[in-house]
């Protein structure tokens, strides 16, 4: 059995907190809000605890943010 099959190997489903997140559903990827990029879980870094989505880099996580800005 490899890493993949042994997390799931589908599409997480996880609860974003401040610098943590917490696994509902295990899996090996979550998908990016903006892009729709799967994100492994390994290289998560970037998400939104009030909006509860996932981002694929820190570029992306400021664009979102921004935009979310202007709309107000």
């Amino acid at each position: 059995m490899n890493r993949m099959e042994k997390m799931g190997g589908g599409e997480a489903e996880l609860v974003y907190g401040d610098g943590e997140f917490h696994v509902v559903r295990p899996g090996a990827y979550v998908i990016c809000a903006v892009t729709g990029a799967r994100i492994s879980l390994d290289e998560l870094r970037y998400w939104s605890v009030d909006l509860q989505e996932a981002y694929a880099s820190a570029d992306i996580s400021l664009k979102r943010y921004l935009e979310l800005q202007a709309a107000t």
